[in-house]
């Protein structure tokens, strides 16, 4: 893995991706592949090209600057990614923006001048900026000057992470300059994780226990996520059994997150042919369908609820 990775957005004015009002920077490059990932873009570290079809207006400029051919009307995808070169010459010819480069490369200095565009609402919010991905702990390096630069600010720093990386390297570059780490906890079951998120959770597990032990010894906060996808996170077997690792490790507050079916457009955006995720459901998760597990949650101790026995 490279040490410079790839940003795919920083995302101004966010309110889900922790405390307050956030920037949020978005790494490309995943050590996973979830069939369910909603941003299925950042999984591949290097770059992509995304054609959207709602955008585009028919023009023909695209097509008349690849040089590769690579681009047909006829194609489900509209580009033949096995022809195409990167060159994005398309995408710069492009005027609605219909085909557009995914993943540019941007020095430190970048993404902490762009990211803190916003610090008065940080200031006012108790917000602050927020690494995620794909995986941002992939590229320590990085993100530990990235995230230093932003505490010699004063601005409050959150990592967002898959839980698979180096232990050394993510303590000596990254930990010291965090405010709060989201941690995502699957699937307890090692055949289930490798078969819909591709790696074995055993190094997740691992490395989750070494720093909620820290954070419980007054280290940096930590707060573990489970999405609910339905039929595969969301099942009894295993909501039970991340119940019971956290009862283990004494965790009090937790988040679980509903599924949504916004990855499928963006499959289709990047030219991904159908796969397993496509058998999971096209609709939006209910609040209704959340209130059983938060409501099992808080009888063993353990608030889902922003605001309640939360480390922020």
């Amino acid at each position: 893995m490279a040490n410079t990775p790839l940003i795919l957005d920083i995302k101004g004015n966010s309110l889900d991706d922790g405390p307050g009002i956030r920037s949020v920077v978005f790494f490309k490059g995943c050590p996973l592949s979830c069939a369910w990932c909603h941003n299925p873009e950042s999984k591949i570290a290097g770059p992509q090209i995304s054609f959207d079809p709602e955008r585009c207006v028919g023009c023909g400029t695209c097509m008349k600057v690849c040089g590769e051919n690579a681009l047909a009307s006829d194609n489900p995808f509209f580009v033949d990614r096995e022809k195409c070169t990167l060159c994005f010459d398309c995408a710069g010819a492009c005027p609605a923006r219909a085909l557009e480069r995914v993943g540019r490369p941007m020095t430190v200095d970048q993404v902490v001048s762009q990211a803190v565009r916003d610090k008065v609402f940080f200031e006012v919010s108790g917000g602050g900026v927020t690494f995620s991905g794909g995986e941002p702990a992939l590229f320590p390096e990085f993100l530990g000057r990235a995230a230093e630069a932003l505490k010699e600010r004063g601005i409050h720093v959150l990592v967002e992470t898959c839980g698979l990386f180096d232990m050394d390297q993510f303590e000596a570059r990254v930990y010291p300059h965090l405010d709060l780490i989201y941690f995502d906890i699957k699937l307890m079951a090692p055949e289930a994780h490798r078969q819909y998120c591709g790696r074995s959770n055993r190094l997740i597990l691992e490395n989750f226990q070494i720093l909620y032990r820290r954070y419980l010894n007054g280290g940096v906060p930590v707060v573990p996520r489970t999405p609910l996808i339905p039929g595969i996170t969301d099942t009894r077997e295993n909501l039970s059994a991340i119940l019971d690792f956290y009862r283990s490790q004494k965790v009090r507050a937790a988040r679980l997150l509903p599924y949504h079916p916004l990855w499928r457009e963006k499959h289709t955006k990047l030219g991904i042919e159908p796969g397993e995720g496509e058998t999971l459901p096209d609709r939006w998760m209910g609040r209704e369908e959340m209130a059983e597990w938060e409501a099992a949650f808080a009888r063993q101790g353990i608030s889902t609820r922003p605001g309640g026995i939360t480390p922020e």
